[in-house]
């Protein structure tokens, strides 16, 4: 068959004249997206790899001037649509559809990128802007949707809204976790209530450890034992949790632990224990001082000192407090600038606490638990030095003692 011949049977057979149109144009377009994505993108993609720049280089891990690329085809389509006639508002339709499409996509990459180069400035840890940004894609995709739905259809979107409007309850009721998660967002950032590297303790939701993500609709926890928490963000701000922040920033955590006396131990100094007392070299100062104090009570009031109950006298146990005092003071792990006690609690029926309360200069938890521990060691190594006794309950080695 001749070109002639060929030209002739088309113009008989109008349908397989627009297919192979058609097809024609669909060749068109693909040969065009070819050239542009391995031609001009590439030498793009090169060129901005050597800027200085770090915004073009999370654009092109994010793809988006590869979806970019996607509009060659559709835009060479929506103009070559004229040709067959018949179709040419189909075509102009699916086209313009494609294009929405592809515009929502790359709007999209673009806060995922605008998102990453937040992530990397200074201001990333004063305000999250994940949940916002979450928030735009979605609006942006709800109204991407709106035009596309308009488009299809060669309908105004402004009459598509109008429709919407009558479906606003529905809508409220749908998307009632992402405007709470919303308005909670909004909560977080502008109270400073938590920040990724925050500590967080949440016992009801079974939280306990570093924030690792603030999202619109989850707040990520991972917690000491290495598992993640997710919460949703409107749950969190509802209820209460603890954030550590503020002890971390001190630069001071708290050391708050008694250990209980028996109160059995308890007496008065004699002059032999005060003796002994004195070679400890922590409250040989304390130890002068009180004694001028309480024998120049006594001699002011004529008491006689014969009897241990008369007039005022030390007692083990203060001695053992001032010796902890002076202990925690010359202590170098301990905050010198933030509260200092050493108290006795409401004697109970274990004993009488010796609370001790004060901080220690170093906030990471590991070093932290090592210099309590280190402390109460040390406590309770010195407590029968005062001839004191630890209470505890009676174990099975005690009424062993007994029954020997």
């Amino acid at each position: 068959m001749t070109l002639q011949e060929f030209q002739n049977w088309l113009a008989q057979h109008e349908l397989w004249n627009e297919l192979l149109t058609f097809v024609l144009i669909l060749l068109g377009s693909w040969i065009s997206f070819l050239i542009t994505r391995k031609i001009f993108l590439t030498a793009i993609t090169k060129i901005l790899r050597k800027t200085t720049t770090q915004l073009d280089d999370i654009l092109i891990e994010r793809n988006f001037f590869h979806r970019i690329a996607y509009l060659t085809p559709a835009i060479i389509i929506f103009n070559f649509a004229d040709v067959i006639p018949d179709y040419s508002l189909v075509l102009q339709r699916l086209s313009m559809g494609a294009m929405v499409m592809i515009g929502i996509l790359a709007v999209n990459a673009f806060l995922s990128a605008v998102t990453d180069i937040y992530t990397q400035t200074k201001y990333a840890e004063q305000l999250h802007i994940k949940g916002y940004i979450q928030v735009a894609k979605l609006f942006t995709t709800l109204l991407g949707f709106i035009i596309l739905a308009a488009v299809l259809s060669g309908r105004s979107p402004i009459y598509l809204l109008s429709g919407i409007g009558a479906l606003t309850a529905v809508l409220m009721l749908v998307f009632k976790d992402t405007i709470l998660s919303f308005v909670a967002s909004i909560q977080i950032n502008s109270n400073d209530l938590m920040k990724i590297g925050d500590w967080i303790e949440a016992p009801q939701f079974g939280a306990d450890g570093d924030v690792i993500d603030i999202a619109l609709h989850t707040v990520k926890i991972q917690n000491w034992d290495k598992t993640i928490t997710v919460i949703p963000t409107h749950k969190l701000i509802d209820s209460s949790f603890k954030n550590w922040k503020g002890m971390s920033e001190s630069g001071g955590r708290r050391i708050k632990r008694s250990v209980i006396i028996d109160m059995s131990s308890i007496q008065f100094l004699d002059e032999n224990m005060i003796a002994k007392f004195r070679q400890i070299e922590l409250i040989q100062d304390y130890l002068s001082s009180k004694q001028e104090e309480v024998n120049q009570y006594n001699s002011s009031q004529n008491i006689n000192t014969d009897e241990l109950t008369n007039g005022r006298r030390l007692t083990n146990i203060g001695t053992f407090r001032a010796y902890l005092k002076a202990y925690l003071k010359q202590h170098k792990l301990i905050h010198d600038k933030m509260t200092f006690l050493v108290r006795q609690l409401e004697p109970t029926d274990r004993g009488l606490p010796i609370q001790i309360y004060v901080f220690s200069n170093d906030t990471d938890w590991i070093r932290y638990e090592e210099i309590q521990s280190d402390i109460f060691d040390h406590i309770l190594a010195v407590i029968p030095q005062f001839e004191l006794k630890v209470f505890q309950h009676p174990t099975g080695s005690d009424f062993q003692k007994i029954n020997n």
